[in-house]
């Protein structure tokens, strides 16, 4: 099995959680405030859905993101988000201030995982064993940094918003 295989099959295997997880949020859910330094359902899944797209985008391909292309203006988010140098409290503030339109956010992470999808069907072995910057990582392969885009970030994020649900009476995980 290809590095991109096992890339692949791990990806997937995450969508299905994050995909179980999220089918019955509302719109109503995304924009629900929480308390505290929790972030709202909305504005956690739209930055793992970014955050895909600015990884494979800029630090894997070298290329424009789809936030800033063709994708500009209909993420679903109604700000970009937070630079990666921003402090806790820039993205909280970022986070708690994001209007979220959750179908056209469903659409841009429709395009991020063909992006990502697309990129694997012709990723060999070498490409995925390149190393990128990764900035406090240093120069990482580039096989860890999507499968930390694709699968780790995600993950962590969809426990976050399953007990966001638990909060709202819904079901957290949806398996």
């Amino acid at each position: 099995m290809s590095k991109a295989e096992a890339l692949k099959e791990q990806i997937n295997m995450t969508r299905f959680v994050v995909d179980s997880t999220m089918k019955d949020v509302t719109q109503e859910d995304c924009m629900k405030a929480v308390s505290g330094t929790a972030h709202p359902i909305g504005a956690t899944y739209a930055h793992t859905v970014q955050s895909e797209d600015f990884i494979l985008s800029m630090m894997i391909r070298g290329t424009t993101p789809l936030m800033m292309g063709p994708f500009a203006g209909k993420t679903g988010a109604s700000e970009p988000p937070p630079p990666p140098t921003a402090t806790a409290d820039q993205i909280l503030a970022w986070a708690k201030s994001v209007e979220i339109d959750f179908p056209a956010l469903k659409e841009y992470e429709k395009a991020v995982r063909a992006a990502t999808d697309e990129y694997l069907a012709s990723a060999s072995d070498e490409e995925l064993s390149r190393k990128v910057d990764f900035g406090q990582l240093g120069p990482t392969p580039v096989s860890v940094v999507l499968g930390l885009a694709t699968i780790v970030h995600p993950s962590n994020h969809v426990g976050e918003i399953s007990a966001l649900k638990g909060i709202f009476e819904k079901t957290g995980y949806g398996f």
